[in-house]
This record gives C-alpha cells, sequence and structure tokens, in this order.
C-alpha cells in the first residue's frame, strides 16, 4: 500500500480542522440567534417554567430571590440553556455533517434514523418530566413540609432543580437508542439484554435515587419509564437483528 505524502498529511489535516472549526460556529451562530430572538421573553419563560410550582403552593406563598442579580440572571441563565435545547437538532446536524463522510452506506443508514430518534426522544424526555413528574413532585413537596413553614423557593435554586430532572429525563428517554447501538455493533445481543432484566430494574430504580431528588414519586417515575424503555430498545433491537439476517442471506447467495 503506497505512503500518503508527510506534506499531504498535513494537509488533510488541517482540512479536517478547518471544517470542524467552520461546523463548530455554525453550531454556535444557531444557539446565538435563538438566544437573540428568546431575550425578549425571558420573564415569560421563566414564569412558565416556575408554573408547576406556584399551582402547588399554598395560598399567599411566593417565590424569593435571595441574590441581588438573581431577578436578572436566572431568567437569561434559563434562555440561554433552553437556546442550547432548542438548537440542538441544528447542533447534532453540523456533527453529522463533519463525520457522515467517513462513515460507510450501512452505517449512514443505520445512524440517520437514529440521530433524528434521540432527538426526539431526548424532547420527549424533558416533555414527560415537565407535564407529568413537576406537578406531582411539587404536589408532594409542599404538603409534606411541617406546620409553621412557609414554603418559598428561591428562583435560582428552583432553576437548578428543574434543570436537573430535565437532563436525568432527557437522558432516560435515550435508553432505546443505546441499546440498539450495543446490538447494531455487536457488544450484546437482545437475548443477553433480555437476560439481564432483573439487574436493569434494580439499576433504573439506583438511578432514580441517585438522579433525582429524595421523594420516592420522582424516582419511580425515571425508574419505570426506564425499565420500559429498556423493553421498547429490545424489540426494535430484534427487528434490527431480523432485518440484517436476510441482507445476509442475500450476500452469501
Amino acid at each position: 500500500m503506497p505512503e500518503i505524502p508527510e506534506e499531504d498529511q498535513e494537509l488533510s489535516f488541517l482540512q479536517h480542522l478547518v471544517e470542524l472549526r467552520s461546523r463548530l460556529l455554525k453550531a454556535c451562530l444557531s444557539v446565538f440567534v435563538v438566544l437573540i430572538a428568546l431575550l425578549p421573553f425571558s420573564r415569560h419563560l421563566y414564569e412558565t417554567l416556575a408554573s408547576p410550582l406556584m399551582a402547588q403552593l399554598p395560598e399567599g406563598s411566593s417565590m424569593i430571590a435571595i441574590d441581588v442579580a438573581s431577578p436578572f440572571l436566572t431568567p437569561f441563565k434559563l434562555t440561554l440553556l433552553l437556546s442550547v435545547m432548542i438548537s440542538i437538532p441544528v447542533v447534532l446536524y453540523q456533527l453529522w455533517a463533519f463525520v457522515a463522510p467517513a462513515l460507510f452506506k450501512k452505517e449512514k443508514r443505520l445512524a440517520r434514523p437514529l440521530l433524528f430518534s434521540s432527538v426526539f426522544l431526548f424532547y420527549a424526555g424533558c416533555a414527560f418530566a415537565y407535564f407529568v413528574v413537576f406537578p406531582l413532585v411539587f404536589g408532594f413537596l409542599t404538603r409534606v413540609a411541617p406546620e409553621g413553614v412557609a414554603v418559598m423557593t428561591d428562583i435560582s435554586k428552583y432553576l437548578d432543580f428543574v434543570m436537573t430532572l430535565f437532563l436525568a429525563f432527557g437522558i432516560t428517554f435515550e435508553v432505546p437508542i443505546a441499546t440498539i447501538i450495543l446490538v447494531a455493533t455487536g457488544i450484546t445481543t437482545p437475548d443477553k439484554l433480555a437476560s439481564w432484566r432483573p439487574y436493569i430494574v434494580v439499576g433504573a430504580f439506583a438511578m432514580g435515587m441517585i438522579l433525582t431528588p429524595p421523594d420516592v414519586i420522582s424516582q419511580t417515575l425515571l425508574a419505570l419509564p426506564m425499565w420500559l424503555l429498556f423493553e421498547i430498545g429490545i424489540v426494535f433491537s430484534r427487528i434490527l437483528i431480523k432485518e440484517k439476517d436476510p441482507e445476509a442471506d442475500q450476500a452469501t447467495n
């Protein structure tokens, strides 16, 4: 096999660096554009985020801002984080455009639907946390407050709390993608994954304890979807194996 001249290697490396820089700039630009578009609505966005807690607070209670700059910085931080989340499809597309030329045709055919599915599942996890988990968790936490204790949550602490839950549920909903990738790469098989089911169930509840606040409701609401999504991943990985077998038979014939 002929060796590639050192100058050509350096040129190719520099071309890849230029391409990577271009992709990163485009990804950052997409986040910046979304941020500029959302900044005028930062207060309204925070009010929307706080509505699940505000609906559960006792009458006369409200949220508070302990730090002097919190009324400005907290909505701005939320807007920035939301801009990143909204821009995820563009960021992943730029990553895909950089990596795709090095992939084989079969790898591209598998990676493309997984890419779209991962984005959808992440958003679905965040939506599940906001519409299902938040009302239950905040309702439980406000009801268990001792008598005479006024529930008045700091707006900055609340943002950190809910962003942790968003991230936890967004990552949890990626379980089917991880399962399919493990099977597609040959690391394991659907039957082996199914034999790990008892350990997965225990691990799901352990992850629920680690990633969520110390209450049974949020831990259970994270563990059960994780287990269900694991089962869904096994089903789809079996379908993937069945689709690959006819291709292998055709190749041998």
